[in-house]
């Protein structure tokens, strides 16, 4: 074998990467999903996409979810960055109109995960972070009506890859993906998809974490949604996820309130994970999916 070739979305293309470096090694490939071991060699990875959202086809991230333990994690090597991406916006002119909406929603979510939670945040990177969700939003609302739009499935695509390709975090401290740490219980435990589950937390998150950030929050309100208060930021969003017809509430992804307890021991591990234990706590998530 001498490559490994993705063709379809993010999930694909992050398979793709997992065989191409479990190729190359000897033990069981989610030791490096759990930080047993690290990656050192693998075979060269090729994608064709057919969805925009990840970025998978521009960045070394790979999230596997692991069925046996419902466990959704992931490891992030350049030895399995992409060599070759087609991203060609005629192979995504079918893509239904729920998963536009999930994917617009992993976008943003790419987007304002280090832009809320960094320590130092220049001014640049904000401003390219807006202007990422400024274009995703106007081309989601243009390909709602019109799928075949090619120009806008091009521009989505493109700024698609910007939101995680390693562009937005360049020169910034301290952030962390509290968001995607959450929505993963929901996609490791109820088989939520990701954008969905996303379009669920993301509200929820920020309506706990607004006060821990009120600057940045207040200016995301103003550049965004041209609102003065912060808060009203935060439901503007809320507001144009329900809009496109992405999910905002665990009822509305079939998640009964009995399961937040399971959500939060499930998340907390990944969190140990990724290093913020400490922050989100079992309580801590728990309280957040409350808001949701």
């Amino acid at each position: 074998i001498q490559a490994v070739l993705g063709v379809g979305g993010g999930s694909v293309a992050d398979s793709a990467k997992a065989i191409a470096a479990g190729a190359k090694y000897n033990g069981d490939v989610w030791d490096f999903f759990i930080q047993k071991a690290a990656i050192t060699e693998a075979l060269p990875v090729f994608t064709v996409m057919t969805l925009a959202a990840t970025a998978s086809e521009m960045n070394g991230n790979s999230v596997i979810m692991n069925d046996e333990t419902s466990q959704k994690y992931s490891f992030s090597s350049v030895l399995v960055n992409p060599v070759v991406s087609v991203v060609n916006p005629q192979l995504m002119a079918t893509v239904s109109k729920d998963y536009l909406a999930y994917s617009a929603v992993d976008i943003i979510a790419h987007s304002i995960e280090v832009y809320f939670t960094a320590t130092l945040h220049p001014n640049f990177n904000s401003r390219v972070v807006e202007s990422i969700i400024k274009t995703v939003m106007e081309t989601t609302e243009v390909l709602v009506e019109n799928p075949d739009d090619y120009d806008a499935r091009a521009e989505f695509a493109w700024v698609a890859i910007q939101a995680l390709n390693g562009l937005t975090p360049a020169g910034t401290e301290g952030g962390s993906f509290p968001n995607h740490m959450i929505e993963h219980a929901l996609s490791a435990i109820y088989n939520v998809p990701h954008g969905a589950g996303l379009s669920v937390v993301m509200p929820a998150w920020m309506k706990w974490y607004e006060a821990k950030n009120p600057k940045q929050f207040k200016r995301f309100a103003k550049e965004i949604f041209n609102e003065e208060n912060s808060t009203k930021g935060i439901e503007k969003l809320e507001e144009w996820f329900a809009k496109i017809g992405a999910p905002v509430t665990l009822e509305g992804v079939n998640i009964p309130r009995k399961g937040i307890e399971e959500l939060a021991i499930n998340a907390n591990e990944l969190a140990g994970i990724w290093g913020i234990g400490e922050i989100y706590s079992k309580d801590t998530i728990a309280e957040i999916l409350e808001k949701a």
